[in-house]
């Protein structure tokens, strides 16, 4: 009734665009980021200003990624090479970490504004999964999952977390890299060859197929299923709704 294998015991779901509509959030907040940093830049340089496309940009370079990963790799695209900096920087330092920083307070800003809507046939594939006894953790690379999770209700459905803080206290790789969702499996006491990933970025189903995972579940949320096949997922769907189905897939 759940659309995965007979040995799946245990669920990981990404949290942003998998559970949380914050997806939406996210990337406006990195589009008002990144616009901001390449116009001051354009100014300086002269190089004409291309501004950050919130479609393909986001999809390939940040969505998944821990903030770091993801400035570092959308300038790289770009050809720029900013110093890392410290976790600590303020957000108007043009550094790594202070980019990151500077998207993460307009992201706060715009939850505070906007409040977190979930995907309504989320909520219900999580609790048809805690009826059937299924283990449950939510593994996202968000250093605000606690709060997000929160605010959006969905604690009582879910047994675990592990997020940015987490990985970055414990020294764990972001997405692509599979090590957060291993961090999870752990957390639930199983083994990742019966636990399912369930992820709409690229780079997260591509860490669930390198972690070795008993299945790999590609939300679309954008139109991108190819893509998300191409990286490694076992079935695409439109809506974790859609696994009740009968197993109907995208």
């Amino acid at each position: 009734m759940l659309g995965l294998p007979a040995h799946v015991t245990a669920c990981l779901f990404d949290l942003d665009g998998v559970l949380t509509q914050t997806a939406r959030v996210h990337n406006a907040a990195w589009t008002e980021t990144f616009d901001g940093f390449l116009r001051r830049r354009s100014a300086v340089t002269g190089e004409p200003f291309r501004p950050f496309d919130p479609g393909p940009d986001y999809n390939r370079y940040v969505d998944g990624r821990p903030r770091a990963d993801g400035v570092r790799t959308f300038l790289a695209s770009r050809g720029i090479v900013l110093p890392e900096g410290t976790p600590d920087d303020p957000p108007d330092a043009d550094t790594v970490n202070g980019v990151g920083n500077r998207k993460n307070v307009l992201l706060l800003e715009r939850l505070r504004t906007h409040g977190v809507d979930v995907y309504p046939g989320s909520v219900t594939y999580l609790k048809a999964a805690a009826a059937a006894g299924l283990r449950r953790a939510v593994v996202t690379a968000s250093a605000n999952g606690r709060e997000v999770v929160a605010a959006a209700g969905l604690e009582p459905l879910l047994e675990g977390r592990v997020d940015g803080l987490v990985a970055r206290a414990e020294g764990l790789r972001g997405k692509p890299h599979p090590d957060t969702f291993l961090a999870g499996a752990r957390l639930l006491g199983v083994d990742p060859a019966n636990a399912a990933v369930f992820e709409d970025a690229l780079a997260g189903v591509a860490a669930g197929r390198a972690g070795g995972f008993g299945h790999v579940v590609g939300v679309d949320r954008v139109g991108q299923a190819a893509e998300l096949r191409a990286h490694g997922a076992d079935v695409v769907v439109t809506d974790l709704a859609d696994l009740l189905d009968t197993g109907r897939s995208a």
